[in-house]
């Protein structure tokens, strides 16, 4: 590939030594801070999309791959038939209605709001929550044993009232059904003691603030909802498609159901790291539009300093136009050196923290963890858009300057 002689003469004035020294000072630190805005902006990028890996990664061990909704309300009839139909699906594992809705849970004396969620025993020992009991440390027996009430308690709900395996857990629930007696208003509520087994503990807020699971008969029963569920949980054998398995059992539902995948459960987790994104890269471009100004009165100098070259181009038969060119090049030439550089840099540096985890989230302790960082190579096609731009704009700014300087007279 010949490159164009104005492209030539640009990389020589580049490289030629610059009478005033303060010059090429200038242009260094004009490249220097082109790198490191662009360096940044793909480190800030790798940042939240290592984020969202790992809320990616917590969802795929925590929740369930498609969960059965109710359009409207809290509740819909009829879910153990369904789920047992569900279940005849070849791609479909586990099928379990659970229940879930707010309650007060109350230990010797001290109180406090809780989700009481209700599961099927065998489902639960199905999911990974049962490797997340903390207490005891055998994983606890919740659901052991079918005689009795029992319980088990988010970590949040344990440091704040104390629900430890061998205790007991009085919870009530708001009467679905009838008015408030004033008189006795303890009679407008159903309650019941759960015997306490085990203690979870996830590090995720979602499951571990204020989350008591229990049986699905006893939540069925303070809930007055017989044969009711919130949801029905459904786990799929490895390779199976989640979306389309959503889409064939949303075309058996009834019009008050929807099944919604993992990930559109978590929509609005997901939606957040992506704004929070993108803020962060129009923050960080205009950063980077910032160094493009340093960059444009960096090349009007060196124009300046070539003023007379100017003139002995125009001598040797090159039009005002092709002149113009020579800094064109000369220009971009600059811009594709520091974003360029800022882009390798970034990489390096992302990956470096990929791979050996320099940054850590807690400092010190060997169970800190590395500072999330995932490198998508799309990013870096995103950020070479707004390089080039800014590397364009300034080459047209430089190549017009330029030609104002050429004396009319030649």
């Amino acid at each position: 590939m010949t490159f164009p002689l104005t492209a030539r003469i640009a990389w020589r004035f580049l490289r030629s030594k610059k009478k005033h020294s303060a010059v090429s000072a200038i242009a260094m630190v004009s490249v220097a801070g082109m790198a490191v805005a662009t360096a940044a902006i793909v480190c800030v990028l790798s940042v939240f999309n290592g984020f969202s890996s790992v809320i990616g990664d917590r969802l795929d061990t925590l929740a369930p791959d498609l969960a059965i909704l109710p359009l409207k309300g809290k509740a819909f009839p009829g879910a153990d038939s369904l789920a047992a139909s569900l279940k005849k699906f070849p791609e479909i594992r586990v099928a379990s209605p659970t229940l879930s809705d707010n309650a007060l849970a109350l230990i010797d004396g001290r109180e406090m709001p809780v989700v009481l969620k209700g599961v099927d025993p065998e489902a639960w020992r199905a999911t990974v929550l049962v490797d997340s009991v903390v207490l005891p440390d055998d994983g606890g027996r919740f659901l052991a044993n079918d005689a009795l009430r029992e319980a088990v308690a988010a970590v949040g709900v344990a440091a704040r009232i104390g629900a430890f395996p061998g205790r007991s857990c009085f919870v009530f629930v708001p009467k679905r059904k009838g008015k408030v007696n004033m008189a006795n208003p303890a009679a407008s509520f159903l309650s019941d003691s759960l015997e306490l087994t085990g203690v979870f503990r996830t590090d995720q807020a979602l499951y571990d603030e204020n989350l008591l699971i229990t049986d699905l008969p006893t939540a069925r029963r303070l809930f007055d909802r017989p044969g009711e569920a919130s949801a029905i949980e459904i786990r799929l054998f490895p390779g199976a498609d989640p979306d389309k398995t959503a889409d064939k059992i949303n075309s058996l539902l009834g019009p008050d159901l929807t099944t919604k995948t993992r990930f559109r459960m978590q929509e609005m987790n997901f939606r957040m790291v992506k704004i929070e994104k993108w803020v962060s890269f129009l923050l960080l471009f205009f950063i980077l539009l910032t160094a493009s100004f340093n960059i444009i009165s960096t090349m009007s100098m060196l124009t300046l300093e070539k003023r007379r070259a100017l003139h002995t181009l125009r001598a040797l038969g090159l039009t005002r136009r092709r002149v113009g060119r020579v800094f064109f090049w000369e220009s971009i030439y600059v811009g594709a050196i520091g974003g360029g550089a800022g882009i390798i840099a970034g990489v390096l540096l992302s990956l470096g923290q990929q791979k050996f985890g320099w940054i850590r989230l807690a400092a010190g302790g060997q169970d800190s963890l590395p500072y999330p960082v995932k490198v998508i190579p799309s990013d870096i096609l995103v950020t070479i858009l707004p390089v080039a731009a800014i590397a364009l704009a300034s080459a047209f700014i430089t190549a017009a300057y330029s030609r104002s300087l050429i004396n009319k007279k030649f």
